[in-house]
């Protein structure tokens, strides 16, 4: 899964198979904001699953 991109800030996602978590890294205009960690089971994060997480982090940071 790639960046997701919403009004000047950019969402990196990561994660570990094998340790079945990850983090999605927040950046403004290039600058590192905060990590958002998360856990996920099976293969892979669901895209789903990201986009919620990103979602719910705009919603709360009133990010449009």
């Amino acid at each position: 899964m790639g960046a997701i991109e919403r009004s000047g800030y950019r969402f990196e996602p990561e994660y570990s198979v094998i340790e079945q978590n990850g983090a999605i890294h927040v950046y403004h205009e290039g600058d590192f904001i905060k990590e958002l960690k998360f856990s996920f089971s099976g293969k892979y994060p669901e895209p789903a699953q990201i986009d919620k997480i990103v979602d719910e982090y705009c919603e709360q940071e009133g990010i449009t």
